[in-house]
């Protein structure tokens, strides 16, 4: 059976980032790297956003091959929140893997973190991450209008999904 982990991520994953993210096939993730070297330069801040416990950012392994990331943002105003974000290659959809990952963050959120609620931010037509969500026990709060800013510029509604200790 293969095996799902999370391990911090290193500025080595950077490559492999690049060629995910700029996959024609991510339509709902707005983070699209110009370059390997810019992908490399936002990992290298990794350590501050820990430090400062304002992220958590994890390289998604299947079978010790890397296979996305995922992501734990924490509220600023209120560090008892946090947002859970991810991304899986294309050939390694429907196989459950972001499903178990946000499992493995949310054990992360709730035992390391000490946070009390944890969010998922899904773009309405998004249906797989629907289902992560919805698989994971976290409740469909709402529809948030014109919250994010979507790769054509334009403001665009999301769903929100939360989970409350």
């Amino acid at each position: 059976m293969p095996k799902i982990k999370l391990r911090l991520q290193r500025v080595s994953d950077a490559k492999r980032f690049f060629e995910i993210l700029n996959s024609p096939n991510f339509t709902y993730f707005n983070v699209k790297p110009k370059s390997i070297e810019d992908e490399k330069n936002w990992l290298k801040q990794n350590s501050k956003r820990r430090k400062n416990n304002t992220e958590w950012n994890y390289t998604i392994l299947f079978d010790d091959e890397i296979v996305g990331a995922i992501g734990i943002k924490i509220d600023y105003h209120r560090n008892y929140i946090g947002e859970i974000g991810y991304f899986v290659d294309d050939k390694f959809w429907g196989k459950g893997i972001a499903t178990k990952a946000v499992k493995l963050a949310e054990n992360i959120c709730f035992k390391q973190l000490n946070l009390k609620r944890i969010q998922i931010i899904v773009h309405p037509k998004n249906k797989a991450s629907k289902k992560v969500a919805i698989k994971n026990k976290y409740l469909k709060e709402g529809l948030l209008r014109k919250t994010i800013q979507g790769r054509s510029g334009k403001m665009e509604d999301r769903y929100l999904y939360a989970k409350a200790l």
